[in-house]
């Protein structure tokens, strides 16, 4: 198959390319993007009806726009799209060739925007909402069951992370509200304290401290300790609460999730300063601790200055009007 070839590498004499023209008329892909994709639309409804007149007037545009577009997308393509007899037209090889990917193209732009519509809807839109592993047993179905009862058709795409993932998550747009501990401290973030959560010291159930119902966390400098990993909110809350305490706690094992750190205790291979659990798990004793006063505040973030959907108000809505009732009462 042999298209007919214009001369290549000018664009078209229009003002979205005179910049273009002022670095010597060369186009790259995002270029030649940039300027042809508010032309496929009327490139594809000449092509549907093969009449430049009925197509101006099915768009709403005047004919002589229509027909400058199409001169200035052959002109940028440097190939012949039509075949000219009057003011009707049809799709040479290449138009032909052309127009299944313009369709393709215009589809997809179409189904994007129904998606971002629907995202956007009041009443069925969704909200991209990130949370601690330790809230994901209890505390976030609990509110999104409340949530619910007023938005019943609002949907949500949950993510479960550590805290510094997540508010990179809200850097980058992948999230819209979270629920983290530290509550973060940036100018590029806005954050609220809802709530907090009382720690405590986990220790293997035949330890010698695991008679006890509270301690002081001095008492605990010679044990080794389990931990999360650095970089987890827990774990800087652990290395702040002993370092208060007057020592450095000897890491033995670092996990990424607080039920496997259970765990370690249970097997006698630690002990962890940790959140209540949702279930009691067999084999440790959690002990109040006194001294320091231990607990990790929890708060909500969104990013600063930003436009948020009418589902995203009102759901940060409701979780600012939990505040001091956001974790299940023990």
């Amino acid at each position: 198959m042999v298209h007919q070839q214009r001369s290549r590498g000018r664009l078209s004499p229009s003002g979205d390319t005179q910049d273009i023209e002022r670095n010597g008329g060369e186009t790259d892909g995002e270029d030649i993007t940039r300027l042809l994709a508010p032309r496929l639309a009327h490139f594809a409804g000449v092509a549907r009806t093969e009449h430049v007149t009925r197509a101006a007037q099915e768009m709403g545009v005047p004919q002589s726009t229509l027909s400058r577009a199409l001169v200035r997308l052959e002109q940028d393509l440097g190939v012949d799209l039509f075949a000219r007899r009057g003011r009707t037209v049809s799709l040479t090889p290449a138009g032909r060739t052309f127009l299944g990917s313009v369709e393709r193209a215009l589809a997809e732009i179409e189904r994007a925007a129904e998606e971002v519509r629907a995202d956007a809807d009041p009443a069925t839109g969704k909200v991209a909402f990130g949370f601690l592993h330790t809230m994901g047993a209890e505390t976030v179905p609990n509110l999104l069951h409340a949530f619910r009862d007023d938005h019943p058709r609002i949907r949500f795409s949950l993510v479960q992370d550590h805290g510094g993932a997540m508010l990179e998550r809200l850097r980058a747009g992948e999230l819209d509200l979270c629920l983290t501990s530290p509550v973060p401290d940036a100018p590029d973030l806005v954050a609220r304290r809802l709530d907090e959560q009382k720690l405590r010291l986990v220790v293997p159930a035949g330890h010698r401290l695991a008679g006890r119902r509270r301690i002081r966390l001095a008492e605990a400098a010679e044990e080794s300790f389990v931990t999360l990993e650095p970089g987890y909110g827990m774990r800087r809350i652990t290395d702040a609460l002993c370092r208060e305490a007057g020592f450095t706690p000897r890491i033995a094992f670092e996990g990424e999730e607080t039920e496997t750190l259970r765990g370690l205790v249970a097997a006698g291979l630690g002990v962890a300063l940790l959140p209540p659990p949702a279930v009691p798990r067999p084999g440790v004793a959690e002990l109040t601790v006194t001294a320091p006063r231990a607990v990790r505040e929890i708060g909500v973030a969104w990013p600063a200055g930003g436009p948020e959907t009418p589902p995203v108000a009102a759901f940060k809505k409701f979780l600012l009007s939990r505040r001091g009732r956001l974790l299940p009462q023990p």
